[in-house]
């Protein structure tokens, strides 16, 4: 299939010209590009028609889970015939292994796994692995370990209406593909077995299962049945079952592998005895035979990834597979906000590697686990075929390194950059409420930026004492209540909200007139001229959008915001009265689409009688729709998630 472009848009304002000379760029094999688009010009509707052009499998990086959220829900509004995935980690809690040596604290792995988001972790590998037209939206995660890309496509299971194959066989091959056997239960990952039929529960399919039905060892019957409701569906002729985890153990070669890993532990620890660390290489020793027994037992062991390099058959030091390993040659990658994404790609294997080096020092693990890493930014550049950097607000280096630049400086409502008045401190929050109250008189929002966690809520308490309806966003608040607030305040709930830096990328908040920045010249990395250009673009989505900086200097970083703000303002004014436009706000409904799937969670749990379900299945679709819930929320769906939430409720009250 080809992607699609489905839109009753077309390119306005500066998309045409932007579009044309990135695309231009590279049909010439220019290898990074940027895009500089300010904020609400429409960067991700120029990054579809990018790709609907160019028609080559596609990934988008993200800086973060939420907003990775939003581009894939975007994007699947823009190609809903198309594959659209979402890969970011699967941990809602994780707790890495390590160890403090000055306490000689041990920390065990502690893990939470997101079943949903394993589900679509699997469905973008396997996407990427039989088709062209795919488009994964990608947090930093994409840059971690993930297992060969040809060992899971080698392992998965082909089965074809009318061949013979021994059911025998089949077993072993999901077995060795980590699914389960499990006669009772049927989740993701498992499968069950009544008489001369086998039913299978793909690890990627998020309702769908696969029904087989044997006539001695030949297949009679394939079949996709929904895995709740027992509906029948489509008839096939042939399915792919890919495997339940990318790190797939290979059944060949097996012992010549825990050969080498016994080997190699032999030699270290022979290291830490001759150096005196007689515990260190006895704790080594154990572990590592623990290990290796239970791979040869079962082809699995909690922390199998540590051994990655083994089965990858990598040398010392080379890089892991990672999702990047999965495109073809000819990818092409854009860096979205990349002036905060680069930076966070470059630090994640610093971090890791200390911890991981404590863990190699006083033997809890051996030296390969150095190997299971994020890659280093050099290899992730290597990995580059051709990309495009996205920001309003690029750093140098992605400025120097693009032999184009694109700038996305008109929006296609006409809207300007808003007018931004710097006031003294003195006196500000009386100043500031009064500017709140004249917004609340005209049904508009306000949000305002402060330096400290402390400082919001205080602010936020004192403004409530004035009959203002506020609320405070910070780093400690979760990601579902995060969402909620911010639904809150688009919807009119509240008028107000109070946050510190997770007020400046990518929130579309088009209902705000009104951004204030308390202690703007106190210069540093919240109050950088990039953060603070950020932080006005949160008000250029409203005809009314205005900034107020409270400050008692002028700044670097507030000059050069402003400076940069007019020179914006102007190319725009320019523009309008060329083009005889009326600026008029953005209007956005909330989304009503999960990210997680086609189908509407209403529909599904109700096309049958909970009173019915036993209980084991009440269970299982109460969580599932847990799981469904917080998808939602990440992508801002926070109709969706309210709704599924009520019916939650509903299920667990039945008796």
């Amino acid at each position: 299939m080809k992607f699609k472009l489905e839109s009753k848009f077309k390119p306005t304002g500066d998309q045409p010209q932007a579009i044309k000379k990135l695309v231009a760029g590279i049909k010439k094999n220019h290898r990074e590009q940027t895009l500089l688009g300010v904020t609400g010009s429409g960067k991700t509707f120029t990054m579809a028609n990018i790709v609907n052009e160019l028609q080559r499998p596609t990934l988008v990086v993200s800086h973060n889970k939420t907003l990775a959220a939003q581009l894939a829900a975007e994007f699947r509004e823009f190609f809903p015939n198309n594959a659209i995935h979402y890969f970011v980690s699967f941990y809602d809690y994780y707790q890495p292994e390590s160890y403090l040596p000055r306490s000689d604290t041990y920390i065990e792995k502690s893990t939470e796994l997101n079943k949903e988001i394993e589900r679509l972790r699997h469905a973008a590998t396997t996407a990427l692995l039989s088709r062209r037209d795919v488009l994964i939206v990608a947090s930093v995660s994409c840059i971690y370990g993930l297992g060969s890309p040809e060992k899971y496509k080698s392992a998965s299971l082909t089965i074809q209406r009318g061949k013979e194959m021994s059911r025998r066989d089949i077993f072993e091959r999901l077995l060795a593909m980590r699914y389960e056997r499990n006669d009772v239960e049927f989740t993701r990952g498992l499968f069950r077995v009544k008489g001369e039929v086998l039913e299978i529960f793909p690890a990627t399919s998020e309702h769908t299962a696969i029904r087989i039905r044997f006539f001695g060892d030949e297949i009679e019957l394939i079949q996709e049945f929904h895995a709740l409701t027992n509906t029948s569906g489509d008839i096939l002729e042939e399915i792919d079952i890919y495997p339940a985890t990318h790190y797939v153990t290979p059944t060949e070669n097996v012992k010549e592998v825990l050969d080498q890993i016994k080997g190699d532990m032999k030699k270290e620890v022979a290291a830490l005895e001759k150096r005196g660390n007689e515990l260190e290489a006895h704790r080594l020793k154990q572990r590592t035979t623990y290990d290796t027994e239970m791979i040869w037992e079962t082809g699995y062991v909690n922390g199998i990834e540590n051994y990655s390099r083994y089965f990858d058959r990598r040398k010392t030091g080379e890089p892991p597979y990672t999702l990047l390993d999965y495109f073809p040659d000819d990818f092409l990658m854009f860096i979205d906000e990349s002036h905060m994404t680069l930076p966070q790609i470059r630090g994640m294997y610093k971090g890791d590697r200390a911890r991981k080096q404590n863990l190699v020092d006083y033997g809890f693990r051996l030296k390969a686990a150095l190997d299971n890493r994020p890659l280093q930014y050099d290899e992730f550049d290597e990995h580059i075929n051709q990309v495009i950097y996205v920001s309003a607000t690029p750093k140098e280096y992605e400025l120097e390194r693009s032999t184009v630049v694109a700038e996305q400086i008109i929006r296609p409502t006409g809207l300007l950059d808003p007018p931004i008045d710097v006031r003294p401190t003195r006196n500000q929050i009386e100043n500031l409420i009064e500017e709140i109250n004249d917004r609340v008189d005209r049904a508009e929002r306000t949000l305002i930026t402060t330096l400290t966690k402390r400082m919001a809520e205080e602010l936020t308490e004192f403004l409530q004492e004035q009959k203002i309806s506020v609320q405070y966003l910070h780093s400690e608040i979760d990601t579902f209540e995060r969402l909620e607030i911010l639904h809150d305040l688009r919807s009119g709930v509240c008028d107000v909200v109070v946050g510190i830096n997770l007020l400046r990328e990518g929130l579309d908040l088009p209902e705000v007139s009104l951004v204030a920045i308390l202690d703007a010249d106190k210069q540093g990395f919240l109050r950088s001229a990039s953060a603070l250009i950020q932080t006005i673009g949160r008000a250029a989505r409203h005809k009314n959008g205005k900034v107020i900086m409270y400050a008692n200097q002028l700044t670097d970083a507030m000059n050069a915001a402003i400076s940069e703000t007019e020179r914006r303002r102007k190319i725009q004014q320019a523009y309008n009265k060329e083009h005889n436009i009326t600026p008029q706000s953005i209007t956005k409904a909330i989304r009503d689409n999960r990210l997680s799937g086609q189908r509407d969670i209403e529909l599904e749990s109700t096309n049958v009688d909970p009173r019915r379900l036993s209980k084991q299945e009440r269970a299982w679709l109460i969580s599932d729709l847990e799981h469904q819930m917080k998808i939602a929320s990440e992508s801002l769906q926070f109709e969706q998630a309210a709704a599924i939430r009520d019916e939650i409720k509903r299920l667990k009250i039945i008796k």
